[in-house]
């Protein structure tokens, strides 16, 4: 491709950068983080590497104004899922007007736009004011260690991840808790009933109660852009062997929450379940703890951040408009520490599929989204 992005984005799906704690054995971003910042300092950004845990770099670069002003900051992050299944996931397939490969839509094709939008930027002569800052991060994929370091030394007026959207503002996302659940039996011969407590069919009861609680969740009134809360039963073990009552069984389950909901929502919810339980048979012997949560996230569609958003897609020749997204970002991250955040990115197909793609016509579209608006984000009074 003769398109310097489209260029920059084959190089970059072609680096492994699987995440390492999401698959044992992952390459990690630290190949792709030199050759962002070698891009970064290529065109003239202030760049710097910091080490989020030994071998998993942040790559933060930034462009200065030539006056003080108001500052933007464009996010994506680095890793990747795992690539069991694929065939040829690190050679970008051009093809119909997409671009194949592992992580060319979640999310390299956004950050290859980003990163296209300093370039033109920095040729032009750079900003007149304000500060624009590239943040690729590490760990989005698992525990968003790169975010959660970035955000303790480094800060903005303003920022956008650029997660594939398909071109649409998303101005919020659902949050959501990892809850484990043991229910405890009594280990006996198979053949002895009135020694052995069943501690399968027991979380059998847990699990009905679940059910009824995701029914009437997403049974009430839903949110405009988000639809309602939910959970599932992610996985379950338990027993011993078949001629034994199995003393303990475990569950772990997921609960998606909404703007107004916190983590401890689910936790306190699956408590009440366990404690009417209790009630009804006092044999009963169950205990839940959360294992790990992150919160949803929302900004208005009022502010002023959306509506910029609005005005650089319609100046790059996109219609588009507020969503809200199912799945969970880095905003919220950004969010919580005070910093304005937007969704927006290409579309494409596959995400965390077997054949992943991105469009390319949306990859370059958001370059100049992003360039229309840190020039005039960073430029406003």
């Amino acid at each position: 491709m003769s398109d310097p992005t489209i260029r920059l984005l084959c190089d970059l799906v072609a680096i492994n950068s699987v995440n390492p704690t999401l698959v044992p054995g992952g390459a990690g971003e630290a190949e792709i983080a030199a050759t962002v910042a070698a891009e970064l300092r290529a065109i003239g950004a202030d760049v710097e590497v910091p080490d989020v845990v030994p071998g998993r770099p942040n790559v933060i670069g930034v462009l200065e104004g030539r006056q003080r002003g108001p500052s933007l900051m464009l996010c994506a992050h680095l890793d990747t899922v795992g690539v069991q299944g694929m065939v040829a996931p690190f050679d970008p397939i051009v093809r119909d007007g997409r671009l194949y490969g592992r992580g060319a839509m979640d999310m390299k094709g956004g950050l290859a736009a980003m990163i296209g939008a300093l370039r033109t930027i920095a040729i032009s002569g750079g900003l007149t004011k304000g500060k624009l800052i590239l943040a690729a991060v590490a760990d989005e994929e698992y525990g968003s260690l790169g975010a959660e370091a970035l955000v303790k030394t480094l800060s903005a007026d303003a920022a956008v991840i650029g997660e594939p959207t398909g071109m649409e503002i998303a101005i919020c996302h659902k949050g959501f808790a990892w809850v484990e659940v043991t229910v405890e039996g009594r280990a006996a011969h198979g053949s002895r009933p009135g020694e052995g407590r069943d501690a399968i069919l027991r979380m059998g009861r847990v699990l009905q109660r679940l059910e009824a609680l995701d029914r009437q969740l997403q049974s009430q009134p839903p949110h405009p852009l988000l639809g309602t809360a939910s959970l599932h039963a992610s996985l379950i073990n338990g027993g011993r062997e078949l001629s034994t009552y199995p003393d303990r069984c475990v569950l772990q389950m997921e609960r998606r929450t909404l703007s107004h909901e916190e983590a401890e929502t689910a936790l306190a919810e699956v408590a009440e379940i366990l404690s009417e339980l209790k009630r009804e048979d006092a044999e009963f012997k169950g205990e839940a703890h959360l294992m790990f949560g992150r919160p949803p996230y929302e900004i208005s569609s009022d502010h002023q951040l959306p509506r910029m958003m609005e005005e650089a897609c319609r100046r790059a020749g996109r219609t588009t408009r507020c969503v809200g997204m199912p799945f969970w970002t880095d905003a919220a991250i950004l969010g919580e520490t005070g910093i304005p955040t937007v969704i927006f990115g290409p579309g494409g197909e596959g995400l965390h599929g077997l054949e992943e793609y991105v469009l390319i016509e949306d990859v370059l579209s958001c370059r100049e989204v992003f360039l229309h608006l840190a020039q005039d984000f960073c430029t406003r009074k």
